[in-house]
């Protein structure tokens, strides 16, 4: 856009003058006062008598002021930050030169008639005869800078109120008069520039007569001057920086109003003489060439553009393209453009002033967001003017329409950098806008599409490139300046070229002088272009662009340039790999001949070694060989060069198999290397120093070094096959084939011929050790060439095949290998021959016993191995353990975590081969049953290969489990001692002084008595042996206990053999007393059963006669849930004694079967009967059935017992009866009862018979021991149900009534008795 005339293409603002203040800026006032020559001496000079003002407050206000200029704002309707106002702003002191309003006559013009004057024009109007345009012209560009630059719309002046009293009248007189001799000078000028004054004051006082007074001053300068209140601006002094700043905001969004309206006059006038439709006469009539004056049509393209222009200045977009479209269909019409003669100056204005218009229609869309109609405008254009000069010019195919086509995508460009479009901005990654909603349901072209700057520049590279190759086919004839040519072939040559806004062909393309740098212009659009492509990460177009651009610089022999412009794309961009063969071969030439020029001897070994590829033409004449790249370079030292994979498509391709999925560390695996070369087929065989095999995994990388072979090895056609042996890197033994990001061991190297020909693939066999077991794949492989100028590593990526995977049996066979994944093979671990084993172990563990286990590691290798044990415990929470191993310190686990115990690497020593090493293992008793997993890894390493660690596992279940469980039931029992009174004082406990509780008095409370029978069973999977059964009664405050037991295991302490799943049943006698009778509350029994035992091996015979050693018994505690025991509720206990009237010895003798006492129980002797009733029978058998009622609470209670008779038993006592108990007391009742019936029907009378059956007097033990001291004798008897009723007489409930000893059992109906059967 630089290139059309200054100013034509600006966007037009209002334009605000700043007048009287001091600048320091030379362009404020060069801009203003720049007229042309012709102009200045008819200038209106505008003048201020005062001087400039230099204060802070008017250097603030006037900084504000041009920081609010607008001239270098995007051109869009979209601000980032909204304005109120828009201002072009430029500064003078106290002058300014004005154009003048009307031209003078020609000098030495006389007027033909002194009555009749002449009417005079503006200087820049075709009718002025000293205008450029005269007498046909249409629009000089100069027009348009008057109303940029030189004309403002708003002329706003300084002036300072001073403070002093004396001096204000004297200073407000000056100035009043400045003021209005501007406003005489601007009235005289004839422009309708608006006259706005700005006085700073200098009053500091804020008093409100101080205030008053400013006001009257400013009030009487505006009365004086005629001045409009919108038009007069106070700033009071000594006011902050915001409030400067909102005083400087709200005057400038006034003016901006007032210059609208100035702006709208200025366009109103133009309309109006566009409607006058005629066209109006020049000052002077033309006398010279034509005669010819604008026609009407052309002062319509006028009028339409000034009021397009004015629109614009009002940001009237939608009026102003309106207008331009108007001015622009006028212009191309058949009235104006199609009767200029091509030849003719007019022609060139009218395209100049197309192209004007049409680049202002292009703004104005852009303004208004319309960005594919901007797109198919300028497309327009573009098409009209092509045909437009194909007929009445010159036609399109010459230097000029090329470089007209450059300049018009340039613009374009810029009108887009100009209007900052968001959408189309780098971070948005867009590459053009879809179009908008006025254009949906049209169909347009991908061209009619907004792209973004980068398509335009590189569109205008493209003409240019063109323009270049339309200049260097100009003949020389025509290339000569008209000095040196004939005068002939100057006039024939005059009007041969089309040289629009372009140089004459001389200057063009001249003979010899440097003329038009096209290939500098070219550089700088592709450059331009290759940037706005990065920005969008068009990287394919970049580097496209990037050849283009390097061809020119090539040109221009600027080689610096070229490789820094073309080395990124060589190294980063795979066009080989790609298919984009042409591409690269040119890139690479190019790249080589410029690196070679600056010597770069790392770029030229590149770009040899990639142009080797027989994929690349053949050039003639090229020596295609590795060794003599730096023949024309120079260099300082040895280069080194490493080439990366996938950095270009090497010539050079490399392979490698495993014969095998698998192998065993250990031993060895079968593979295949192969390398084949695609060279040029005359180029020299490249000689490969050395080739590095990497590996990733836990195979050692493997190097073949080059060494010349004496005799050649197998080769059919171009395959040579070869068997390399490996041998284990030597200490001390160099090997700079490895490069240092390699990593890893290097331990094995082999030799072999590795020359490689054109086209020619070598082939080696290896066998490659395996170590440890794993996955492992082949990585890279790295070549190195070394010569004696350089040195070259390339490292190639190893790529599975796919199904092409051939293994060369011979140079001229080959097979397809099955596996899939031929890089890769999977090591397996070597097999062990150490054995794990546990001679003696058990399926069950019991709790509470310490366990001890035995294993032993034998060596089945045919050497002795040295070992270490690992031993890990996993469980829920498993317990430490202890490891000894013979000749070794004992060694404690440790926690890892909560379910594991780990106990690693305990050294075991050597192991001789065929030999075997106990190992013991100690757990320490287990108190819940547990399930772990018991694993033990023996880690041993062979002296043969004492690299490979080899491993043998053993996993075992240990499972701990309770060897009994038990259930209990508690059984009342009648304490035979008489309760303690409530009403006897010698009951009263007295605590001791001083709070003794060493010795505790004696309980004196209630006392009760309980069974407690066990009954236990063996859960283990073996017999064991029970030594002992006990309880352990946890201590109480509320309570002391005592207990003794009946249990049927022999006093020896041998104990008794268990066998699983059987029950075996023990009682105790528990004994509990209260330490008060006050004492009301319940007492809580805690009891555990005590079980020790034994396993049958652990010291006692078979016969059970020894009993065995104390630490080899274990003690299972089995908690017993909770008893609650003392209850305040009345009681009812039933017990029973049998009485047989048998003479024994010459006595009778009473007895009380199962009572575990020799002594008949009565709790009230006093209604104790003689035993010697006078039965005459004697051999009577009678049972006394005793009602004990206990009433533990304080309160006074009556019961009512009663016997209802039975058919199956008669009795003896009270039928019915009333019973009265103290608190704290008990009452006995007895009956006496005697079988009368058989019992074998189930039934009888009122109280139900339940059945006839046995009785035992005493229990056997199993080994002949008597429990009762008896000989154990058998009773025949039925059970018997008495219809006994106990009732609570005051709140009329029943009572249930207990069995409290033997021969008395709770039914499903209530109580039964046993009776002896009569007879």
């Amino acid at each position: 856009m630089d290139e059309y005339p200054e100013g034509s293409l600006d966007n037009s603002i209002p334009f605000l003058l700043t007048f009287g203040t001091r600048t320091t800026e030379a362009s404020d006032s060069s801009s203003v006062s720049a007229l042309s020559h012709a102009l200045k001496d008819e200038a209106i000079l505008i003048r201020s008598e005062l001087e400039p003002l230099e204060s802070d407050q008017a250097r603030a206000v006037l900084r504000y002021i041009k920081d609010r200029d607008a001239s270098t704002l995007p051109c869009s309707a979209r601000d980032s930050v909204p304005r109120r106002y828009r201002f072009r702003v430029r500064s003078a002191e106290r002058s300014i030169l004005l154009p003048p309003r009307r031209a003078r006559l020609p000098e030495g013009y006389e007027p033909p008639s002194p009555t009749q004057p002449l009417v005079l024009h503006s200087p820049y109007s075709p009718l002025s005869p000293i205008s450029t345009l005269y007498p046909d012209g249409l629009i000089d560009p100069n027009w348009l800078r008057k109303h940029q630059d030189f004309i403002p719309s708003v002329l706003l002046c300084f002036y300072s109120l001073v403070a002093d009293p004396t001096l204000s009248t004297l200073c407000d007189n000056q100035i009043k008069t400045d003021i209005n001799n501007i406003r005489a000078l601007l009235s005289q000028s004839g422009y309708k520039t608006r006259l706005a004054v700005v006085l700073l004051s200098e009053h500091g006082s804020s008093s409100h007569s101080s205030s008053d007074g400013v006001q009257e001053r400013v009030e009487i300068i505006r009365r004086g001057c005629g001045l409009d209140s919108k038009a007069l601006f106070l700033v009071p002094a000594g006011g902050s920086q915001e409030e400067l700043e909102r005083v400087a905001e709200n005057m400038l969004t006034t003016l901006y109003a007032v210059a609208i309206d100035y702006y709208r006059d200025l366009g109103r006038h133009s309309r109006k003489k566009r409607s006058r439709g005629i066209a109006p006469q020049p000052t002077v009539p033309p006398t010279s060439g034509t005669s010819q004056t604008l026609s009407l049509a052309g002062w319509n393209v006028r009028y339409d553009f000034k009021t397009a222009v004015f629109a614009e200045y009002r940001l009237e977009m939608d009026v102003a393209l309106r207008s331009y479209e108007l001015a622009y269909e006028n212009l191309l019409s058949s009235e104006l453009m199609e009767l200029i003669p091509s030849w003719s100056p007019r022609w060139n204005e009218g395209r100049l002033l197309a192209d004007i218009i049409a680049v202002r229609c292009l703004r104005c869309l852009l303004w208004n967001g319309q960005h594919s109609a901007a797109a198919r405008r300028w497309q327009f254009h573009r098409e009209r003017l092509a045909d437009l000069v194909d007929r009445r010019a010159r036609g399109t195919s010459n230097y000029s329409w090329e470089a007209w086509e450059a300049r018009w995508a340039v613009v374009m460009a810029d009108l887009m950098d100009r209007a900052g479009i968001p959408e189309l901005s780098p971070p948005s990654t867009r590459l053009y806008l879809p179009p908008e909603k006025s254009a949906m349901g049209e169909r347009l072209q991908p061209w009619e599409l907004l792209h973004h700057k980068g398509y335009w520049y590189r569109l205008a590279a493209t003409h240019v490139q063109a323009r270049r190759a339309f200049a260097r086919a100009i003949p020389d004839d025509h290339r000569r300046s008209p000095g040196d040519s004939p005068a002939t072939l100057v006039a024939k040559s005059a009007f041969a070229y089309d040289t629009y806004m372009c140089p004459e062909p001389y200057e063009e393309y001249p003979l010899r002088r440097p003329g038009v740098d096209h290939g500098r212009m070219i550089i700088d659009l592709l450059m331009r272009a290759r940037a706005e492509f990065l920005e969008r990460n068009q990287i394919r177009l970049a580097a496209e662009v990037a050849l283009d651009c390097a061809r020119e610089l090539a040109l221009a022999e600027d080689w610096h340039n070229v490789v820094e412009l073309l080395r990124p794309l060589w190294k980063d961009l795979p066009f080989r790999s790609e298919g984009w063969t042409a591409i690269a071969e040119s890139l690479t030439w190019g790249l080589r001949a410029a690196a070679a020029q600056i010597d770069d001897a790392e770029l030229v070994i590149l770009a040899d070694w990639a142009l080797l590829s027989r994929d690349f033409a053949k050039r003639p004449n090229w020596h295609y060989d590795i060794s003599k790249s730096l023949e024309d370079v120079e260099v300082s030292s040895k280069p080194s060069v490493s080439i990366r994979d996938g950095q270009f498509q090497s010539f050079i391709s490399a392979s490698f198999l495993f014969e095998s999925e698998e192998g065993r560390a250990g031993q060895s695996v079968r593979s295949q290397l192969s390398i084949t070369s695609n060279a040029q087929p005359e180029s020299a065989p490249v000689v490969l120093g050395s080739v590095y095999l990497s590996f990733h995994g836990c195979l050692d990388g493997v190097i073949l070094r080059h060494q010349k072979n004496e005799q050649s090895a197998p080769t059919r056609g171009k395959t040579t096959l070869a068997t390399v042996p490996l041998t284990r890197q030597a200490d001390g033994d160099p090997y700079p084939e490895k490069s240092a990001e390699d990593g890893g061991g290097l331990t094995l190297i082999g030799s072999a011929d590795l020359t490689l020909r054109p086209g020619q693939t070598l082939v080696f066999n290896m066998e490659i050790p395996l170590r440890e077991p794993g996955e492992t794949r082949a990585d890279t492989l790295t070549l190195h060439v070394g010569c004696d100028d350089f040195d070259l590593r390339e490292t190639i990526t190893l790529q599975e095949r796919g199904s092409k995977n051939s293994w060369h049996i011979s140079p001229s066979r080959t097979k397809l290998l099955a596996h899939p994944h031929p890089l890769a093979v999977r090591v397996l671990p070597r097999p062990p021959k150490m054995e794990i084993r546990c001679p003696v172990w058990k399926e069950q563990y019991y709790t509470d016993e310490p366990i001890e286990l035995e294993f032993d590691i034998e060596n089945g290798e045919d050497v002795e191995a040295l070992a270490k044990l690992d031993v890990v415990l996993f469980g829920e929470k498993p317990p430490s353990f202890t490891v000894s191993v013979p000749g070794q310190e004992d060694h404690v686990s440790s926690n890892v975590r909560s379910e594991e115990t780990r106990l690693f690497a305990a050294p075991m020593g050597t192991i001789a081969s065929s030999q075997s090493l106990p190992i013991r293992l100690r757990l320490p008793p287990i108190d819940r049953p547990s399930g772990y997993d018991l694993t033990l890894k023996v880690i041993y390493f062979l002296p043969t290969n004492p690299g490979t660690p080899i491993s043998q596992n053993a996993v075992f279940q240990l499972n701990v489990v309770n060897p009994f469980e038990a259930n209990y039931e508690l059984l009342p029992r009648l304490h035979p001692d008489p309760w303690p009174s409530l009403f006897d004082p010698d009951n009263v406990v007295i605590p001791p002084l001083g709070g003794d509780n060493e010795n505790p008095p004696n309980p004196q409370g209630l006392s009760q008595t309980w069974c407690l029978v066990t009954r236990y069973a063996s859960f283990a999977a073996e017999p064991l042996r029970v030594t002992d059964v006990d309880i352990v009664i946890h201590p109480s405050p509320l309570a002391s206990y005592s207990f003794t037991k009946r249990t049927d295991l022999p006093a020896s302490g041998a104990g008794r053999l268990v066998p699983p799943q059987t029950i075996q049943e023990a009682a105790f006698d528990l004994v509990a007393k209260k330490a008060t009778i006050d004492d009301r509350s319940h007492a809580p029994l805690d009891v555990s059963l005590i079980l020790r035992w034994a396993r049958t091996d652990a010291g006692a015979d078979k016969d059970g006669q020894e009993p065995p050693t104390p630490e080899k018994i274990n003690t299972t505690t089995l908690p017993i849930p909770r008893f609650s025991i003392f209850g305040t509720e009345p009681r009812v206990l039933a017990t029973v004694s049998h009485h047989h009237q048998r003479h024994r010895r010459g006595r009778y003798h009473r007895s009380q079967p199962g009572s575990g006492s020799d002594e008949d129980y009565n709790p009230n002797p006093e209604l104790e009967e003689d035993s010697d009733d006078g039965d005459d029978d004697g051999n009577a058998p009678f049972v006394t059935l005793t009602i004990t009622i206990e009433n533990a609470s304080t309160h006074f209670l009556t019961f009512g017992l009663a016997m209802e008779p039975s058919e199956l038993f008669a009795f003896s006592g009270p039928k019915q009866t009333t019973i009265s108990l103290l608190p704290v007391s008990r009452r006995s009742v007895r009956y006496r009862l005697l079988a009368v019936g058989d019992g074998s029907d189930g039934s009888g009378g009122d109280a139900g018979g339940v059945g006839a059956g046995k009785k035992k007097d005493g229990a056997k033990k199993e080994d002949g021991e008597d429990l009762g001291g008896e000989e154990e004798e058998e009773e025949e008897g039925i059970w018997v149900r008495p219809a006994l009723v106990v009732r609570d007489k005051y709140f009329q409930k029943v009572l249930r009534v207990i069995g409290a000893s033997e021969g008395v059992r709770a039914g499903k109906e209530g109580l039964e008795v046993w009776l002896p059967r009569l007879g």
